[in-house]
């Protein structure tokens, strides 16, 4: 089922949605069972399952040359979202990256979620290589989101790269996209952040997930903006409980957010990572309610692989 029909069957009821990060290559599926199993009783209608596209390393040989490795060190996305389905009957999401893919591999990758009965996709840019400063596409890639979004949406009205193809089926992905309350990192501003995201829905994109945030008025606000913009589609906020002192700085650095002084008062005062945990979920927990309170159609949290801090959440929650 597609993710805005799963709101519409909702009926104004709140749901519960996570995401996951697929195992680490050597590892098998059973972690990721593991970190699924305990948040299944909060009954999440669907389960987005992130893609991680290639590094590059360097080996040094003994004549002091080095040799440029592509290596992927998180494959398995559609396994996993084909596992998924199958094990728990709940629909999987997979994220769909311009980094690393050319249009053709796009196209084929698409074609095979196709035919696995997968109906909803995260069109994303990505992030650049950890060896580049910043985003490069693809030969015969995708610049930008919004051009990924296009070839999805050509997809589904049957408009394949081939134009010599004759009888094309149509496919039926629901597209969601990717936001930032706090404003994208490369974007010169919120308001042009915020144009080059509806122009990811003009393109097709059917609903919005928002980068993790800790101060819900700065969600407020953005969704504020997007309406005023003419954005309509539905926009989920995404939450994560933090759990030790060292995300303090991990957070802020990687994923581009500020935490709000209280929370950073609270967290440095705690005595260990236990009783940041706790700071962190009742936090997490008092960001939900009124968010809820609020009528977002839904809660979608990042679990990282680690459900216990989440489910002390749900369980308040749902």
């Amino acid at each position: 089922m597609k993710v805005i029909e799963h709101i519409e069957k909702a009926n104004g009821r709140p749901l519960f949605s996570f995401e996951i990060l697929p195992p680490l290559k050597g590892q098998n599926i059973q972690s990721i069972f593991d970190g699924i199993d305990p948040l299944m009783e909060f009954k999440p209608p669907f389960i987005d399952v992130t893609y991680h596209r290639e590094e590059y390393e360097y080996k040094e040989h003994g004549n002091g040359l080095l040799e440029k490795k592509i290596v992927k060190k998180r494959p398995g996305t559609v396994g996993i979202c084909a596992a998924i389905q199958n094990r728990y009957q709940v629909d999987a999401i997979p994220h769909i990256l311009c980094g690393g893919f050319t249009k053709e591999d796009t196209e084929n990758f698409l074609i095979d979620l196709d035919f696995l009965g997968i109906e909803n996709v995260v069109a994303l840019r990505g992030d650049a290589v950890k060896s580049e400063i910043y985003f490069k596409p693809e030969r015969e890639g995708h610049s930008y989101a919004s051009e990924l979004v296009s070839q999805i949406q050509n997809l589904n009205n049957g408009i394949y790269l081939d134009e010599d193809l004759q009888n094309t089926t149509k496919t039926n992905f629901c597209i969601g996209v990717a936001a930032y309350p706090e404003k994208h990192m490369e974007a010169p501003s919120m308001e042009s952040d915020i144009r080059f995201l509806k122009q990811k829905i003009e393109n097709g994109a059917n609903y919005i997930v928002t980068q993790m945030f800790f101060d819900n008025q700065k969600y407020f606000d953005f969704v504020a903006k997007c309406r005023a913009s003419g954005i309509t589609v539905p926009i989920f906020p995404g939450l994560k409980p933090i759990a030790t002192k060292k995300q303090l700085n991990l957070i802020p650095h990687r994923f581009k957010v500020d935490l709000p002084d209280d929370l950073i008062l609270e967290v440095q005062k705690a005595k260990d990572n236990e009783a940041v945990n706790e700071i962190g979920v009742e936090w997490c927990l008092q960001q939900s309610k009124e968010l809820v309170a609020a009528g977002v159609p839904i809660l979608h949290y990042y679990s990282m692989g680690k459900a216990a801090n989440i489910k002390k959440v749900a369980s308040a929650i749902f």
